[in-house]
């Protein structure tokens, strides 16, 4: 393997939802391979440990357009330009059947999973443009290819990100702008431990039983760790994927079943 090809030495990274959990993981991937990366999150306090850690970083909620546009211009004068944009922010929303579900939590959901994704490539495809090599790189979900039962505004918003995505690729594959998808499964951490919880207390069943089922879902029965999303996200915005364009790729362990 030609280890080169895996050199951001020099490119411009912004990574939303970065300076936590998978987006923290992207964006030191990055930044271990050379990138000038830029987190954005919406909570000051790991925006701050973040900038001690070396990034460039703003605090911004990418469901508020007017925020997206400021954290454009923080990206042009802080970087001075950006060759890959990682669409990361997400949240879970609502746990329920569909009837007991609250409209505004529903959404929120695509307020942050979908409109923010909207927002942040809309302002920032200026910026893109002026790079000779961009890539945009959108969290999707195993929820926006399967369905999942108690979880609709979710699974519908990531399949909502799928749409978005092979769309772009295609509107913006003459300007050689590639645009992909990741849909990680159950991912480690103290998201799906929230996730498991609710779907637990809806199902009324005792929370380690639910627990173990999300740890079996996938035929490697295991949950998938951060690092594995954030060499995905690396390897798409590469070289080495220079000719993948408005993919969904899987990093779920082979899920074929949500619970």
């Amino acid at each position: 393997m030609d280890n080169s090809r895996l050199d951001f030495t020099n490119r411009k990274v912004l990574v939303t939802a970065g300076a936590a959990g998978i987006g923290l993981s992207i964006a030191t991937a990055f930044k271990n391979l050379g990138a000038d990366v830029f987190v954005t999150d919406i909570n000051p306090a790991a925006v701050e440990a973040a900038r001690a850690a070396g990034f460039a970083a703003a605090v911004s909620d990418v469901s508020d357009e007017s925020q997206v546009v400021e954290l454009a211009a923080a990206v042009r004068t802080e970087l001075g330009g950006l060759d890959v944009l990682v669409n990361n922010a997400g949240i879970a929303g609502p746990t329920g059947p569909i009837e007991t579900l609250d409209s505004a939590a529903w959404k929120s959901t695509f307020e942050v999973n979908v409109h923010g994704q909207f927002y942040c490539i809309k302002n920032l495809l200026p910026l893109l443009r002026e790079s000779a090599d961009a890539s945009i790189v959108n969290l999707s979900s195993a929820a926006g290819r399967l369905g999942m039962a108690g979880r609709s505004a979710y699974s519908s918003s990531k399949w909502a990100v799928i749409g978005l995505t092979k769309t772009l690729a295609i509107e913006l594959g003459e300007e050689r702008i590639r645009v992909n998808a990741i849909c990680p499964g159950a991912v480690n951490g103290p998201r799906i431990e929230a996730v498991i919880e609710a779907k637990a207390a809806m199902l009324g069943r005792p929370l380690e039983e639910v627990s173990d089922l999300y740890h079996r879902q996938s035929s490697l029965n295991r949950l998938v760790e951060a690092g594995d999303i954030a060499d995905m996200a690396v390897f798409l915005a590469s070289s080495m994927a220079r000719s993948i364009n408005g993919q969904a790729m899987a990093v779920d362990g082979n899920t074929e079943k949500l619970y």
